[in-house]
């Protein structure tokens, strides 16, 4: 199978680390210099630009976290001026607030990169129609897809999410061979072609790279069996770059990490102390090629293991296992980032008590979300109307916090357990094991 940049991906380390060394301290002294968070953050420690010399020097950087990206809403955390932005993205934030990233235009062709590797690393070609059913907007899915399959020379067809029924006829009719969305949503696809009568061996369909939401190694088989393809991994999130960071390979054994852009480490979220490879911990990204927003040291929530042997398929560069879980609260749902205290502050905005509890599964290969409220006592003798009128209310303005739908369920006054300790919140009945 064909590599996309194979001097970078097939590269020495030594060759990598000179790499990388000379894009961190280049990026060091760029946020230091212009971004007043990080400014304050060296000082604070007394840590200067000068005193990074290469990559080894890393672990002496402060960590940054998604709060520091809400505390500097919406740009105080861009190293460039605003006339040199091509793109903002964005995701959602804990208390309403979003995550605003941006992107010169150097950064926008380094993903582009990134996403080409990912796309190439999934069999990709020049001659493939790339079918795009992630999100297009704010959301970095889409466009991430998109522009990687231009730069490679692809054709990028861009359909976005949602009507399945179109997303099936223009299989049948523009001959798509890679899929590009969520497995929840590549599964239900399988699903529908199954019922509508189509032999999925008719189509031109051959590959499918799926991201954006936990998915089991079973359900990569089952989404294989159903359209007749085989299912790559992908992995990014908007901070970082969106899709691209890293991605499945031919051989589905951990997914390859662009790190001549993005520096991994992993920690114990405990001691915060860096962790061998192989041992599980916080996965920690470094963007040590991007512009716009050079983050040091994010900490992604996410649990994983870094692997440094050589692939099979002849890429040298580290992988990453599959995320096991997350060192944080935050749920992802239908690929959109869901966290409790968003929905703390929706109910708390409405009027409502701060007693809830948020029930997540998976039905028909579909994520669901389920939020049980406890209604106030003076509510409680309301007529079925005005309850129904207030579930309904509470429904659409979570909707419009979270952009995913989720059902409420109105409970009598002292229906939810009590904790004396830290309350549970969530329920996910997904198995992701």
């Amino acid at each position: 199978m064909a590599i996309y940049k194979s001097e970078i991906e097939c590269a020495s380390h030594s060759y990598i680390r000179a790499i990388q060394s000379a894009r961190l301290i280049k990026m060091v002294e760029n946020a230091y210099k212009n971004v007043s968070f990080y400014k304050k953050k060296f000082d604070e420690i007394g840590l200067a630009p000068a005193d990074i010399k290469s990559i080894d020097d890393i672990e002496k950087l402060p960590f940054t976290t998604k709060t520091d990206l809400r505390d500097n809403y919406p740009f105080g955390m861009f190293a460039v001026p605003q006339r040199e932005l091509v793109r903002i993205h964005a995701s959602s934030g804990t208390t309403g607030k979003q995550t605003v990233v941006g992107y010169t235009k150097h950064d926008i062709e380094i993903w582009a990169e990134c996403a080409a590797r990912a796309i190439t690393g999934a069999g990709g070609t020049k001659s493939d129609i790339i079918h795009i059913a992630y999100g297009y907007g704010l959301f970095t899915g889409g466009l991430g897809l998109h522009y990687g399959a231009e730069h490679m020379g692809a054709t990028a067809l861009p359909v976005s999410t949602g009507n399945t029924s179109r997303q099936i006829k223009l299989f049948l009719d523009f001959g798509s061979n890679i899929l590009c969305c969520t497995p929840s949503y590549a599964m239900f696809i399988g699903e529908t072609i199954r019922e509508m009568g189509i032999d999925p061996k008719s189509l031109r369909l051959r590959a499918g790279i799926l991201g954006a939401e936990p998915w089991t190694e079973n359900m990569r088989k089952e989404i294989e069996n159903l359209l007749e393809i085989k299912a790559y991994d992908i992995y990014g999130l908007s901070e970082i770059a969106g899709p691209g960071v890293s991605f499945d390979c031919e051989t589905q054994n951990g997914m390859h990490i662009n790190e001549d852009y993005f520096y991994p480490e992993v920690i114990d979220p405990e001691t915060l102390e860096p962790l061998p490879y192989g041992e599980y911990g916080e996965l920690v990204f470094t963007c040590i090629g991007k512009e716009a927003l050079p983050l040091i040291r994010y900490r992604t929530r996410d649990i994983c293991a870094l692997i440094s042997e050589k692939c099979g398929c002849g890429r040298t560069t580290i992988r990453m296992t599959k995320p096991r879980g997350r060192s944080d609260d935050m749920l992802i749902i239908r690929g959109v980032n869901v966290f409790p205290s968003q929905v703390e502050h929706v109910l708390l905005e409405l009027g409502m008590t701060p007693n809830y509890f948020i029930v997540v599964d998976r039905k028909n290969n579909l994520d669901s979300m389920e939020v049980q409220v406890e209604i106030n006592s003076s509510m409680f003798s309301d007529t079925v109307a005005g309850l129904e009128s207030t579930k309904k209310r509470i429904e659409a303005a979570l909707q419009s916090t979270l952009n995913v739908h989720a059902s409420v369920k109105l409970l009598e006054p002292g229906s939810l357990p009590r904790s004396e300790g830290k309350a549970k919140r969530v329920n996910d009945l997904r198995k992701l094991q």
